[in-house]
């Protein structure tokens, strides 16, 4: 991200105009202890032989944010923790997220908002409905390989309801 400020941002050899990047990851299913935390990496200088003092502002580019998500069980589930948590989840419904973000977060609902909320609850409903097609197809594959079954019995074995299955003809078609 910093180098590709190059060419953009600054030309030549003026690094001085070079930009501080973020990178914010938001972790969906983090380890238990690593659930509800919110950590800062960045960079700092350290003399390893000399001492060839930097101003701060000439190294410290890059600051990496990870914010991991663990739901209302764990302890520090409030603020932006719980909000990402609200908004990206599968569970809770566009009309409770909507009621939430407004009643516990004082967002207002205008219909640029709600428009937005609608686009994150239908994003991680499509990365679910991905990762869920992306393991059929592997188990279709699968039992074809191992067991020697057409793709027909393979989706067969694996219930995968009639209207579906030309869905997943079509994707082994194309790989």
């Amino acid at each position: 991200m910093i180098s590709s400020q190059y060419g953009r941002e600054f030309t030549g050899s003026h690094y001085e105009k070079i930009k501080k990047v973020y990178s914010i990851w938001i972790c969906m299913k983090p380890p238990q202890y690593r659930e509800n935390t919110i950590t800062r990496y960045r960079l700092v200088e350290e003399y390893l032989v000399g001492e060839g003092k930097e101003p701060i502002r000439n190294y410290d580019l890059l600051s990496i944010i990870m914010l991991c998500l663990g739901g209302p069980d764990g302890s520090n589930y409030d603020g932006v923790l719980r909000m990402l948590d609200v908004l990206l989840s599968n569970e809770t419904s566009e009309a409770e997220k909507r009621k939430i973000l407004q009643d516990d977060y004082d967002i207002q609902m205008t219909q640029t908002m709600e428009r937005e909320v609608s686009v994150m609850c239908n994003l991680s409903k499509g990365v679910e409905e991905k990762g869920v097609a992306k393991g059929i197809l592997s188990s279709i594959k699968n039992l074809m390989e191992t067991m020697g079954l057409t793709i027909e019995q393979a989706m067969a074995a694996l219930k995968v309801p009639e209207g579906e299955r030309q869905k997943y003809m079509d994707l082994l078609e194309r790989q």
